[in-house]
């Protein structure tokens, strides 16, 4: 699924986040990316939809080589990955319905299939009664729950999220991370950037540590590992 071999990133100011970096993610892992603020997360998470690329080395995901592809080919490598942020990214003037089908509309979806796989994700993350709401009508974690939707609804091979719970309280923060859980049993690839060590210590998923731009931990059930 996700193939990174020597791996390197060296941004212009010459600042290096990541250096020769080796990791392979298979089908259905359920994987935490974790360090400190600096240490090279982001930068990794970015390059799995290429918004980031690597300076040198290879990169494989989904069965496609990020580094050499066309600028045309991005879309298609995006199209089998749900990407899920922090500050969830929602259209304003768009109601919940509609926020999630645009993900369906930029691949030109057929009408009925989309209302029947936005009616059908909805139910997922329990927000079908909220169709008609509007962004600032939620609270922040129904926006995010409405982003999830969004990301899984062309049923991607693998989800992407760049500290989903970061913004949340730690009750909302498990009501999210169950959503998270459900995917990943029902064979999605799960890749999650984040600081939460109470969710990390408790859920027991592989963790790669990144320091300074290198791995230094990757354990199949692992814990944070860091001071919270």
């Amino acid at each position: 699924m996700i193939h990174m071999r020597d791996v390197s990133k060296i941004y212009e100011n010459g600042a290096v986040a990541l250096d020769h970096v080796n990791v392979d993610i298979e089908a259905g892992d359920f994987v935490f990316i974790v360090g400190a603020s600096g240490a090279g997360k982001s930068t990794f998470i970015k390059m799995l939809f290429r918004e980031e690329l690597p300076s040198s080395g290879s990169l494989f995901v989904n069965g496609r080589d990020v580094v050499h592809m066309k600028r045309s080919e991005v879309p298609y490598l995006r199209r089998g990955l749900g990407v899920i942020f922090q500050d969830y990214r929602l259209l304003p003037d768009k109601t919940v319905f509609e926020n999630v089908a645009f993900a369906m509309q930029v691949i030109e979806a057929p009408r009925r299939l989309m209302q029947r796989n936005v009616n059908a994700v909805l139910d997922v993350v329990g927000l079908r009664d909220k169709f008609r709401c509007f962004p600032s009508q939620l609270s922040g974690g129904e926006q995010q729950r409405v982003a999830i939707a969004r990301a899984i609804v062309n049923d991607p091979a693998i989800v992407i999220a760049d500290e989903p719970t970061g913004n949340l309280d730690p009750e909302t923060s498990w009501d999210i991370m169950d959503i998270f859980n459900r995917i990943n049993l029902a064979g999605t690839t799960i890749v999650m950037a984040t600081h939460d060590k109470t969710i990390v210590d408790t859920m027991q998923r592989r963790v790669i540590a990144i320091e300074d731009g290198h791995i230094v931990r990757d354990e199949a059930k692992g814990g944070y590992g860091y001071e919270a």
